[in-house]
């Protein structure tokens, strides 16, 4: 009977989501796509192996995931240490014992033919085995509350693996247009270096002011001052990419030495319903955990203001000479015991226990309503930022065309003889110029496309159709 009752009794409060979870909108905003979520390494639709391999080496190297996985097999082991307590406990022992005192100062000393000295010599062996029986589900509750911990450990692990996924890829993304800005400026500093010979061999010959050569020497030295800041960009992005890798920038090079040339994707990216955030944004699902496990803390320390009731028993033999001590039959002990313990004063520990449950409890709402709130603000931004960086690429396609036309027009006319180097040279600056801004888009467009993945969340590291094991089921029983 005291078996089953401390099977079923809990102190834990209700689980209870806050109430801006419930107050969560049904869907993102018009126009959005509900359609089911797929984020496993979406990151190969931009068809570029060295950015895969980046990525995969980032999964084994980054010493961010090595701490967050350390604490999750931390958090596992405790939460294994925390069960044991539901199971008995048995030690076995084995002993000796030997003494030689003298009998001179004893009652018995001055008896005719008593001894000098008295030995003993004792031998056991036995077994020991004690149970609390879990009567208000104290027990239960404290490794219930372990294992949520560990849960929680694992969507911290599965956070950090998708931030630095994140970050291998925006850097990635920075690598390629800084690289391209360096070549567009290069470019651009040769067209306007020439540009302004022509300007002052014009000039000399009277035929430009003074103001126009001054604005194009303004132009060329702007074109050079700005190459600095493109290689420090660089510099700075191949830095936080080998971070991430736990390398140093000079360990990249052959990687980075390779073409970089990923294709951009511009299709919608199926954003579900805001409730799937609460599976899929590990963060988020992290917060419920640990309010799951102050709620069960809770249980655990309301338990204690109730009786506890442990059992012990033990058995062995006991003899006077080793070869005596296997004698089970004729040396054998025998020894059963209950325990049944209830507070009656304690100074208020245990009321201030409670407290601190309940206000760890109430903190943990508050985080996960918090959590709750910033998923969907940032899922929702990421997707109108998205659609807005498409459409921004679109008008710069656009506007590329345009520039081609009007190069293309220019040099027609130069050498049809109507129209003059000088006008060429300025079509050409522009068109680089419109290169540059719609290279700066596509890495927005990207970087816009990893926000929506980022904030959705998900499991980026395993491969599409993968059957993943999910942190709920963790063995951390083992």
């Amino acid at each position: 009977m005291l078996l089953a009752l401390g099977g079923c009794v809990s102190l834990a409060p209700e689980p209870e989501a806050p109430a801006v979870v419930a107050a969560m909108p049904e869907v993102y905003q018009e126009g959005a796509d509900t359609g089911a979520y797929r984020p496993a390494a979406w990151w190969h639709g931009f068809e570029d192996p060295v950015l895969d391999g980046l990525v995969d080496r980032a999964f084994e190297a980054n010493l961010d995931i090595a701490q967050a996985a350390a604490r999750a097999d931390r958090a596992a082991a405790q939460a294994r240490v925390a069960r044991a307590g539901l199971l008995p406990s048995l030690e076995a022992s084995a002993g000796s014992s030997y003494s030689d005192t003298p009998v001179a100062g004893g009652a018995f000393a001055n008896f005719p033919g008593a001894p000098t000295r008295i030995t003993n010599e004792t031998y056991s062996l036995g077994l020991a085995a004690a149970y609390e029986i879990d009567l208000f589900g104290r027990v239960r509750n404290d490794m219930g509350a372990a294992r949520s911990d560990a849960l929680a450990a694992g969507y911290d692990l599965r956070a950090v693996q998708l931030a630095t996924a994140a970050e291998v890829i925006s850097a990635y993304f920075d690598i390629v247009d800084a690289r391209f800005q360096i070549e567009t400026t290069l470019r651009t500093i040769d067209v306007l270096s020439e540009r302004n010979d022509r300007t002052e061999e014009r000039y000399l010959r009277g035929l430009a002011q003074s103001f126009e050569l001054y604005q194009v020497r303004e132009q060329l030295r702007s074109a050079e001052a700005s190459l600095p800041v493109r290689e420090i960009a660089l510099a700075n992005a191949e830095g936080r990419l080998a971070l991430l890798l736990a390398e140093y920038p000079e360990a990249l090079a052959p990687a980075l030495a390779q073409p970089l040339l990923p294709q951009l994707a511009f299709d919608p990216v199926p954003a579900g319903l805001p409730a799937d955030l609460l599976a899929q944004r590990p963060d988020v699902a992290a917060n419920w955990q640990r309010l799951e496990a102050a709620r069960q803390r809770i249980g655990a320390r309301r338990a204690e203001r109730f009786p506890a009731l442990r059992l012990s028993a033990s058995t062995g033999t006991q003899s006077a000479s080793p070869e005596n001590v296997f004698d089970v039959g004729q040396n054998w002990l025998l020894s059963l015991g209950s325990n049944l313990v209830a507070p009656i004063f304690d100074g208020g520990r245990i009321s201030a226990n409670i407290a601190a449950a309940r206000a760890t409890y109430d903190e943990a709402a508050a985080a996960y309503g918090n959590s709750v709130l910033n998923a969907y603000r940032e899922a929702s931004t990421a997707i109108d930022a998205y659609e807005e960086q498409r459409q921004r690429y679109r008008l710069l396609v656009a506007q590329q065309a345009e520039a081609r036309a009007a190069l293309d027009l220019q040099a027609r006319r130069y050498e049809a003889g109507v129209g003059d180097y000088v006008g060429y040279l300025d079509a050409l600056r522009s068109y680089h110029q419109v290169e540059s801004s719609l290279s700066a888009a596509g890495r927005d467009v990207a970087l816009a496309r990893l926000g929506v993945h980022r904030a959705l969340g998900g499991d980026w590291f395993a491969e599409a159709g993968e059957d993943e094991q999910t942190p709920d089921e963790r063995d951390w029983a083992e």
